[in-house]
């Protein structure tokens, strides 16, 4: 689907183009190393021209002050054509980013319930909240507007997932937009824009620019003419978009990953399928597309009764998760997306060892898979919160395991990190549970699960993490101002001057 647009992939006031340079990038297939599409490589010009015509569409084109059900009905037809598009759109996620092709799937089906989640959510909305002002001679009501210009900034690890989070409640709010998908793995997101021009979306409303972060991605986070800067990505980047975008004073929305407990007690595990079922569940909490996911549970806690006989069955299996490419059969487990990830994780790894942890599996580039960016589920025993691969976010297949004895010090061990997005709580006992979930201070928490969201319910989180909500209510209200409209039904003069 994107390779109709090689080297055209900058989105323009509904016109496709090339980059202002003629400047391109290769993409990379990370499961061999060898480039497999061409996209346009943008810049400060190509990205000051896609933020001028999204303002003019915003400030004089129909689509902010288009009715609340059509904008509803274009995100549904959006959904449909995602939906007819699953399998190709799926293929494309997997070869760009790594991800099996069944991940990549799930991934399109996600993004449609997105679409349709914000779609039914306006649809149903009151046309504004009436404030009692305690005079029936007065009539005062809080309507929510479109913030402007927004300006998409998305990770290379969901690529067209976590772009519909951003992309279907800034158009069900009544906004325009220029999104800029990862250099790394841009393909589903330019194919999204083919859809949404397909179901109909005036010409300006919606812009794409590929290009890099350092000129595309910062052009937008200090550009004068952006309303509202929404970054999913690293904390670093995420720093210096909010330092770039407080001098407009622009809002702005981050999400900066995490490094997410998932804590198990003795008692989860007191069953055989108790047992199967959390160290199952723990496998996939790290390892689901190599780890290469912001809510990962990549720091398993583990009551330390249970830990030796816990640790041995999971590196057991970690050891026979089935790697290559996501395309083929039997793949459950996919490359990293890019040489210098593999690098990164490559680093954290040797600091842990050099640092005290014991290495229970993994720890090294699979032999038989010598093209790919491929790396072996990593399991480190005998961790703790003074090391760098505990503390930090590896974006890997890197498990670490700290043990603690008492509920009090699970709850500290789960809290100390500067992040705070998600966590895990494994236990039989419902009164633990509510107790720890209580406690523990990331955005979502889950209980006896992992992984699981819903486009209903808000997602972010706590510390630096980031700061606003995707999805739910407050995912819309990200995308809108509010604003007050009093009316005096009876008006006459107040004489607070004598005159």
């Amino acid at each position: 689907m994107a390779r109709q647009h090689e080297r055209r992939t900058i989105h323009v006031d509904g016109e496709w183009r090339e980059a202002v340079s003629g400047t391109t990038r290769d993409i990379i297939d990370p499961a061999d190393a060898r480039p497999f599409a061409v996209v346009a490589e943008g810049d400060e010009k190509d990205t000051d021209l896609a933020v001028e015509a999204a303002r003019r569409a915003f400030d004089e084109g129909d689509w902010p002050r288009t009715p609340v059900a059509e904008r509803a009905a274009l995100l549904r037809r959006v959904a449909d054509l995602l939906v007819r598009d699953r399998e190709e759109l799926g293929l494309l996620e997997s070869r760009d980013a790594g991800k099996t092709v069944e991940e990549g799937r799930v991934d399109i089906d996600c993004v449609a319930d997105a679409f349709r989640y914000f779609a039914d959510l306006v649809a149903a909305e009151a046309p504004g909240r009436v404030v009692d002002a305690g005079s029936p001679d007065i009539h005062s009501v809080v309507v929510h507007e479109p913030v402007g210009v927004c300006a998409l900034i998305t990770p290379w690890n969901y690529p067209l997932l976590q772009a519909s989070w951003k992309i279907a409640p800034a158009l069900a709010a009544g906004n325009t937009f220029v999104v800029k998908p990862s250099e790394i793995t841009p393909l589903t997101t330019v194919a999204l824009l083919d859809l949404l021009t397909e179901a109909g979306l005036p010409s300006g409303v919606a812009n794409i620019v590929t290009g890099p972060g350092h000129t595309v991605g910062a052009r937008l986070a200090e550009h004068p003419d952006v309303d509202l800067v929404s970054f999913t990505g690293g904390l670093v980047s995420g720093v210096k978009v909010a330092q770039a975008a407080a001098v407009s004073v622009k809002k702005v929305a981050l999400e900066l990953g995490g490094k997410n407990p998932n804590v198990v007690f003795a008692d989860a595990c007191a069953t055989d399928e108790g047992f199967d079922t959390a160290v199952d569940q723990a496998l996939n909490a790290a390892f689901i597309h190599s780890g290469q996911v912001c809510s990962a549970g990549s720091r398993l806690i583990v009551e330390e009764s249970v830990r030796e006989r816990f640790v041995a069955e999971l590196a057991r299996r970690a050891a026979r998760i089935r790697l290559g490419r996501g395309t083929d059969d039997g793949v459950e487990c996919g490359p990293l997306v890019s040489e210098q990830q593999r690098a990164k994780v490559e680093s954290y790894v040797a600091s842990a060892l050099a640092e005290g942890a014991a290495l229970r599996t993994g720890g090294k580039r699979p032999e038989h898979l010598a093209e790919g960016y491929f790396y072996e589920p990593t399991v480190l025993e005998h961790c703790h919160r003074e090391m760098k691969v505990v503390r930090e976010e590896v974006f890997g297949p890197v498990l670490t395991v700290e043990t603690f004895r008492t509920e009090d010090e699970a709850v500290a061990l789960a809290n100390d990190t500067e992040y705070g997005l998600a966590g895990a709580v494994w236990t039989a006992d419902a009164g633990r549970a509510r107790r720890v979930a209580g406690r523990l201070r990331h955005g979502t928490v889950w209980i006896n699960d992992f992984h699981p969201y819903l486009p209903q319910a808000e997602w972010g989180g706590f510390g630096k993490s980031g700061v606003g909500r995707e999805l739910g209510p407050a995912g819309l209200a990200e995308y809108r101002e509010s604003k007050h409209v009093y009316q005096n039904l009876a008006p006459k003069p107040v004489r607070w001057f004598a005159g």
